[in-house]
């Protein structure tokens, strides 16, 4: 009996991980550049002198869903999508560059560019400082222009160059903080190719209608584990009338 409700205990832990995912992305579903979690089961045996007759499961988040979202036109400035598979590159709230298809920049008071959600925005030299200007412009291929106060409109000065970074060859992972990492450590390379599309912003790739279908399909796995315990729950008191000494 203890070893049914083990199973059952662990099964219904790795439910409990897909629900989070689930919900996290149906929650970001409307998220600027999001991609989507993708859970993963893994049977885990246990190990022993004995024939492995049990496995128990481990689900937790494999990694994400490239597919690109929708582009859509937002006429903003500091607004771009970046095409193909490239990603931005940020700074991490541990100070490592991290990477992002987010493409709401933001600009402080300090002049410092951030995404949305408040990460630095990287050039190829650093965190991206911009000067005064009358006019930001960004070009296609991530270089950074700016019109001092003043200046004249057709004589743009460049002020930065946006880290476009290419992920081919690299493997990647999606981290808590919301960023992608290298796996182990280090940086992607530049990408030469990379190319932005102004005024416009990538949306989110959840499926809202399949992200439903998956909650569904996963609050149906949590009845029946908890039936499962229930049976145990009888057959452990059967065992128990059975082995009861009569009075």
């Amino acid at each position: 009996m203890d070893k049914m409700v083990h199973t059952s205990l662990r099964s219904m832990q790795g439910i409990m991980n897909r629900q989070t995912a689930i919900a996290n992305n149906m929650a970001n579903a409307n998220t600027t550049g999001f991609r989507s979690e993708i859970v993963s089961a893994q049977a885990l045996y246990l190990n022993g002198d004995t024939l492995d007759s049990r496995a128990t499961v481990k689900e937790y988040v494999l990694d994400a869903d490239m597919n690109p979202g929708s582009v859509n036109s937002t006429g903003r400035p500091l607004d771009i999508a970046i095409q193909g598979d490239a990603m931005l590159a940020v700074q991490a709230p541990n100070g490592e560059e991290a990477y992002t298809r987010r493409g709401d920049l933001q600009l402080t008071e300090s002049g410092l560019v951030t995404t949305g959600d408040g990460f630095p925005v990287l050039s190829r030299s650093g965190p991206l400082i911009l000067p005064a200007a009358d006019e930001i412009r960004i070009a296609d291929d991530g270089g950074v222009w700016v019109v001092p106060p003043g200046g004249d409109p057709m004589q743009p000065q460049q002020a930065g160059q946006l880290k476009i970074a290419s992920p081919q060859g690299s493997e990647i992972v999606k981290h808590t903080d919301t960023l992608f990492h290298v796996r182990g450590g280090g940086i992607l390379p530049d990408d030469p190719n990379g190319r932005l599309i102004t005024g416009a912003l990538e949306g989110s790739n959840v499926n809202m209608t399949q992200a439903l279908v998956d909650m569904i399909e996963t609050s149906r796995a949590w009845e029946a584990q908890v039936k499962l315990l229930t049976t145990a729950q009888e057959l452990d008191e059967s065992g128990a009338s059975v082995m009861r000494m009569p009075t």
